[in-house]
């Protein structure tokens, strides 16, 4: 069943989750408007897969079931399953800034690629069946999945088994015949408080003394023993905040004490080996999506400065300076898109049917928008000029002693109201230069993974090998002596022979001199 917007605020009603939020116990998160932006956000990946305008894009057919599910709940097999995936994140973030579910995607996804890799290594189990079961349920009730995977890692120059505090990381406290207990705090949650379930995985690569830290398992958001600490999810009941007083997004602190997790929600249990591969996989799906979150605010960003640009009275057609950075703009927008595509294009199903993005393009592409979110920010302010942070706020707009003298204020062309100039650079304003402003910039600095990470993984993931080869046979004998395109077509490349360069037999006598 494909829920709507409405539906999915009204379903977080049949929770009674423990959430705190500036210091308040919060009796229902469905009423409360300090989350209210960060539920519509959600809401409009629901009403998207309803509408039918964008039902071809977001909603996918489940190769395991049959069934039609939301876009974001479905496993991808395919490169198209990918491009779809990544211009649907691109769709709905345009229009809400970002939209948050699909981390259940990457989340699903990667836990698909993990089960099937430990169960094919066990030499059999129920692994897979399990987790099926699990999918199934979760695209039949249209749920929404947090992924709770950032520990609060205490001492990070130590191992998970090495903190002090073993607390700091999510582990196995106990094991029973019908499941686990786990408890540990998770940080930097998405959407903590209107979840419906959290998807708990490892966050990093573990040894054999870590194997009580390796555990990925789904709980319902409201299980005894968890406890979300919130943060507001934009900027609600802040009149100058025209788009994130509407959509926006809060983070949680996830605190689990002695939280019982029956087996057939564990899905890893001790398993350090795969811990890795289970993050890695996550990051790769996760970096792919970011990708397409992150044009979709581009896309906000390109139209809103163009729109400011144009309403103090310039014109991108005729004005110089104007039209190159707009296309400068744009080119890091498309540019880090650019590698989403080729990420999707690129993909190859693994062993479990899973299409995972190809890493290198993945993590290129988070690599540059995680570094160019502050250019992207620049030029936005650089075509908006000052007036997006400089004029009063709207308190003003109806104060009798000051709103007429600032109404011809507000005035730039002829054919742009006044009041329209205002909205777009309060529009601007938030998503630019306000506390809104830097929270993006720091989810797309750090979301998902820092810089760092990304380049590790792209250094670690790219053919370096290759080139070097490729050079190394350009050096050789065969392309001094004419030989490279025969050489090519052989597929030896720079060898002269068909069994390539051989070392003189010592044994063989010396050539003898003719007489």
């Amino acid at each position: 069943m494909l829920m709507s917007g409405e539906q999915y605020r009204e379903s977080l009603r049949g929770y009674n989750p423990t959430v705190y939020l500036d210091g308040e116990r919060i009796d229902s998160v469905a009423d409360e408007a300090r989350l209210a932006p960060g539920i519509a956000a959600v809401g409009v990946t629901y009403d998207y897969a309803i509408a039918e305008r964008h039902r071809p894009l977001m909603v996918a057919a489940e190769q395991s079931s049959g069934a039609e599910v939301n876009r974001f709940l479905h496993i991808n097999r395919t490169p198209k399953d990918l491009l779809s995936k990544l211009e649907a994140v691109r769709l709905v973030c345009q229009r809400v800034g970002c939209a948050q579910r699909y981390l259940s995607q990457d989340g699903l996804n990667a836990i698909h690629q993990a089960v099937h890799l430990m169960e094919a290594e066990a030499g059999g189990g129920d692994l897979q069946q399990r987790f099926l079961a699990y999918l199934h349920r979760v695209q039949a009730e249209d749920l929404t999945l947090g992924v709770a995977m950032t520990d609060a890692k205490g001492d990070r120059s130590k191992r998970p088994h090495e903190q002090q505090n073993a607390d700091s990381y999510v582990h196995i406290r106990e094991r029973r015949a019908d499941g686990i207990v786990i408890s540990g705090i998770k940080a930097i949650v998405t959407g903590a408080a209107y979840m419906h379930e959290l998807l708990v995985m490892p966050g990093r690569n573990m040894v054999a003394a870590d194997g009580d830290f390796a555990v990925c398992c789904a709980v319902p958001i409201d299980a005894e023993g968890l406890t979300v600490i919130s943060r507001r999810a934009g900027r609600p009941g802040e009149d100058a905040a025209v788009f994130s007083g509407r959509y926006g997004q809060a983070t949680g602190v996830c605190v689990f004490e002695d939280v019982f997790v029956p087996w057939q929600r564990v899905f890893m249990a001790g398993e350090w080996k795969y811990a890795q591969f289970l993050t890695r996989a996550y990051t790769c799906h996760h970096r792919h999506s970011c990708i397409g979150a992150r044009a979709g605010f581009g896309d906000l960003l390109i139209g809103a400065a163009l729109m400011m640009a144009e309403a103090n009275g310039l014109e991108a057609a005729g004005d110089k300076y104007l039209r190159e950075r707009m296309v400068e703009l744009i080119k890091i927008v498309e540019g880090f898109f650019a590698c989403g595509v080729a990420s999707s294009t690129y993909a190859e199903p693994d062993a479990s049917g899973c299409a995972e993005p190809e890493r290198i393009f993945a993590n290129v592409g988070k690599l540059l928008l995680s570094t160019q979110i502050y250019d992207m920010q620049r030029i936005a302010h650089d075509l908006s000029g000052g007036l997006i942070v400089a004029l009063p706020g709207p308190e003003e707009d109806h104060n009798p002693a000051t709103a007429a003298r600032l109404e011809e204020l507000w005035q730039g062309r002829d054919d742009i109201p006044p009041a329209r100039r205002r909205q777009v650079a309060r529009f601007l304003g938030d998503i630019t230069a306000s506390d809104t402003a830097g929270w993006y910039s720091l989810i797309s600095l750090h979301g998902g993974g820092s810089p760092a990470a990304a380049s590790m993984e792209i250094y670690r993931s790219y053919p370096l090998e290759d080139k070097v080869a490729l050079v190394d046979s350009l050096l050789e004998r065969g392309l001094l002596a004419g030989q490279a395109e025969q050489n090519a077509a052989d597929g030896q490349p720079g060898k002269c022979c068909d069994d390539g360069c051989q070392p003189p037999d010592k044994e063989a006598p010396a050539p003898q001199k003719k007489p």
